[in-house]
């Protein structure tokens, strides 16, 4: 699932290429018919997001929102755009670019109020200049239940998905299975800069850079394309600090990874 680097990538992308002026959106599959036809050519006054959620805000108060989900992906190209391939939710035409989205989990036009609404759900976004990490902060120091389920719960911090809740829990020595409560403000203030750090690395470059240099050796990236990392989809290979082998777990119906000695219980 895209973390949340991705959707500031394309927010900052999609405001760059249609903000200002009137966009012809579609839904070439059809699903997004009657919201394509609320939108269409209206001027997209701004793009934003607020952790896995984009929004693009139109004239006349309504935005269309986007959660990828699992399988969602933008597909972002010069003009002129070819025939639609594949099953194409929403297409969106500017006066040089178009963008065809695929696969969301979510694809719908809502009001000013329902984006609020949306967004009152959501935790402090690493990657947004409003954020107050001190609401995540008094989330985390009263909960009893894990901080690797915590850093994923979307209401307590936003953004962060499997890789980043992994690496960041292994950068900063803290096992996943310990209690919210029995972390440290210093130690939360840690990863909350560390996370606006790599998460805007990430946006920038549009992969994620997880590995210090000193560690950045060793056994090739995961996947192809993919960044090395310290621990995630890494399991029973040698920690790339200590070498011990790299622990699995399931928590939350999510994969878990971390270091046995470099996080100690």
């Amino acid at each position: 699932m895209p973390e949340g680097h991705i959707l500031h990538r394309l927010a900052r992308l999609h405001h760059e290429w249609y903000a200002g002026g009137p966009v012809r959106v579609s839904s070439p599959q059809g699903r997004f018919a009657d919201g394509a036809a609320l939108v269409d050519g209206r001027v997209l006054t701004h793009a934003d997001a607020w952790g896995k959620h984009l929004f693009h805000h139109y004239e006349g108060a309504l935005a269309v929102h986007v959660h990828l989900g699992i399988y969602g992906a933008f597909t972002d190209t010069d003009l002129p755009l070819g025939e639609p391939v594949g099953q194409v939710r929403m297409r969106i035409v500017g006066p040089c670019h178009g963008s065809d989205l695929r696969g969301p989990a979510a694809c719908d036009v809502l009001t000013v109020g329902e984006v609020e609404a949306i967004e009152a759900r959501l935790g402090p976004d690493p990657l947004r200049a409003d954020a107050d990490p001190d609401q995540a902060w008094q989330r985390i120091r009263r909960s009893r239940s894990a901080i690797g389920g915590l850093l994923m719960d979307q209401s307590v911090l936003a953004g962060v998905g499997n890789v980043y809740r992994a690496e960041i829990l292994f950068r900063h020595g803290i096992n996943p299975m310990r209690a919210g409560k029995s972390l440290s403000r210093t130690e939360f203030d840690a990863m909350w800069f560390d996370l606006v750090d790599l998460m805007q690395v990430g946006m920038e470059k549009g992969r994620m850079h997880v590995v210090r240099p000193e560690h950045d050796c060793g056994a090739p990236a995961y996947a192809k394309d993919r960044p090395r990392t310290y621990v995630y989809r890494r399991a029973g290979e040698p920690c790339r600090v200590c070498g011990s082998p790299v622990l699995h777990k399931v928590m939350g119906a999510r994969n878990l990874f971390w270091c046995p000695t470099c996080q100690p219980d």
